[in-house]
């Protein structure tokens, strides 16, 4: 079990993969006023920016599980680096089946609600690990503005509009579902550019050291459609983190 090379090529040096930059992930941390000797489970870990952190600015203790062995890897590493590897452990599993040793008072996902098929069943996931009154963090992305055609769509990795919801639907599905939202953190235009651009840069950077592997040839193809992408959907998707809390 493990994420493809391409996805690790990609993300490159980055610490933080998805479209938040440090000062966002810090606000997010001080938002939902964690305390120290809190416990957070973090389901589609990465490279463990997001525990390792927090660990050290707020005294918490966590484990990290994600399908990706080179980002597990990344994130003990990272946990060495800032001292808290007594703290924060890290595990390469398949996050969806992953039973946490006791109930916790953070359970988040920060953009992989593909483990549960979507934000419902990846909020079921996330509740059975909650203590009461624990919770939750979903991160997700939104329609900002109704996309205009079908290219549109397929810039922003959507099969079809209806793959995301625009935020005031975001919103309502939370609501519906029993969840009150008590936090949110957005991702803005410019953690976008630099999170979607530093790719840019990592696939130059290996497609010139590395011009014979199997994989040059598709992310070749990739670097040359990507930019334009990315501008095409930069108006109409945004992204963020969502802090819930069962009704």
């Amino acid at each position: 079990m493990d994420l493809p090379r391409h996805h690790v090529i990609r993300e490159g040096d980055l610490r933080i993969l998805n479209p938040y930059d440090p000062g966002k992930l810090a606000t997010l941390g001080q938002a939902i006023r964690l305390r120290p000797g809190d416990t957070l489970l973090d389901l589609g870990s990465g490279k463990g920016e997001l525990l390792c952190t927090w660990a050290r600015d707020h005294g918490i203790a966590g484990t990290g599980v994600d399908v990706s062995t080179a980002f597990t890897a990344a994130a003990r590493d990272r946990a060495a680096e800032l001292g808290v590897a007594d703290r924060v452990r890290f595990v390469h599993g398949d996050a969806a089946a992953f039973v946490p040793e006791g109930p916790v008072d953070v359970a988040a996902c920060l953009g992989a609600t593909w483990i549960g098929g979507g934000v419902p069943g990846t909020l079921g996931i996330l509740a059975r690990a909650l203590r009461p009154g624990g919770m939750v963090l979903v991160g997700e992305p939104y329609w900002r503005l109704d996309p205009p055609d079908e290219e549109t769509v397929r810039a922003c990795h959507a099969s079809a509009r209806e793959d995301f919801h625009d935020l005031a639907g975001l919103v309502t599905l939370f609501g519906d579902l029993g969840w009150d939202l008590v936090e949110m953190v957005l991702a803005d235009q410019d953690s976008w550019d630099r999170y979607a651009a530093a790719h840019w840069l990592n696939l130059r950077r290996w497609l010139d050291a590395n011009p014979g592997d199997e994989l040059a040839g598709e992310l070749r193809r990739e670097l040359t459609g990507e930019p334009l992408r990315h501008v095409r959907r930069r108006e109409y998707l945004g992204w963020g983190v969502f802090a819930l809390i069962p009704r």
